[in-house]
């Protein structure tokens, strides 16, 4: 393998895209497990991220592992439940949601973002690498809905800041919808089984950014603790018919909608 250039033959690409297409890790990570010596091609590690790879005839594996690129990805969705944290590995032994996924039949699958550990709901898991890297994308904000139990009951002065962008410790949040849902709304049942516990309500916010905790920050920063937080929407997709802790394949159409959702989120990014 020539690690400052092409091969010399066949069709090349850059290593870390290599990575991403096979579904290792998005095109950052791919570049982490570069520079942290966990990829090899054909034997000898490569830690020059101008590398490039023959996909068919070069032999390329990470921790011991050969990656090939898919004809076709694959794409689910699980149902998370509380208490597992959204890794594919922890070395801390925490439970982890590639312990819910069918890893063995889609290798390289990965989860798309991250939930909180005690976060509830929709969570997409690829092994197309691009494709998740484009929806990650900072300056890509894909809609993400949220239903959030909260302490206390949010007015319409509280309801109109989420709307207008409330400012973080870390900047200013992009406005959200937001509104409470009533006792009969059939979505309440995703954090409250037994109904809405008094003094409490259930919230529906649906934002353009992933930040770290942002719900629960955006809501606390509103007076409003979140209790309990389930995601039932992520862009085009709805958790619907699948159980807490079940997974199921995404239809075409739904992976269609997806694909094109991150060539229109990178085409806009440009």
């Amino acid at each position: 393998m020539e690690t400052s250039g092409s091969l010399g033959h066949g069709c090349t690409m850059r290593l870390q895209r290599f990575l991403a297409r096979a579904g290792v890790a998005s095109r950052r990570g791919s570049e982490n497990l570069m520079t942290a010596g966990r990829v090899r091609v054909n034997g000898r590690v490569v830690t020059e991220l101008g590398s490039k790879v023959d996909p068919e005839r070069d032999v390329v594996s990470v921790d011991g592992r050969v990656y090939a690129l898919f004809d076709a990805h694959g794409y689910l969705m699980l149902n998370k439940p509380s208490g597992y944290v959204t890794t594919m590995s922890d070395p801390q032994g925490r439970p982890c949601v590639a312990s819910l996924v069918p890893v063995d039949r889609f290798p390289g699958l990965f989860p798309v973002g991250r939930l909180d550990a005690d976060t509830t709901g929709l969570l997409l898991f690829t092994t197309n690498g691009d494709v998740a890297n484009r929806l990650l994308h900072p300056s890509c904000h894909v809609w993400k809905h949220y239903l959030a139990l909260v302490r206390g009951v949010p007015g319409p002065l509280e309801l109109e800041r989420l709307r207008r962008g409330v400012v973080l410790d870390d900047g200013a949040a992009l406005p959200a919808e937001a509104s409470v849902l009533s006792q009969g709304d059939p979505r309440v049942s995703s954090v409250c089984p037994g109904g809405i516990p008094r003094s409490c309500a259930v919230v529906g916010l649906r934002i353009r950014e992933g930040r770290k905790h942002q719900v629960k920050r955006m809501l606390k920063h509103v007076g409003h603790e979140v209790l309990r937080l389930h995601r039932d929407q992520f862009g085009p997709l709805r958790l619907e018919g699948v159980d807490e802790g079940a997974w199921r394949l995404l239809e075409p159409g739904e992976v269609g909608m997806l694909e094109e959702l991150g060539q229109k989120e990178a085409a806009h990014a440009r």
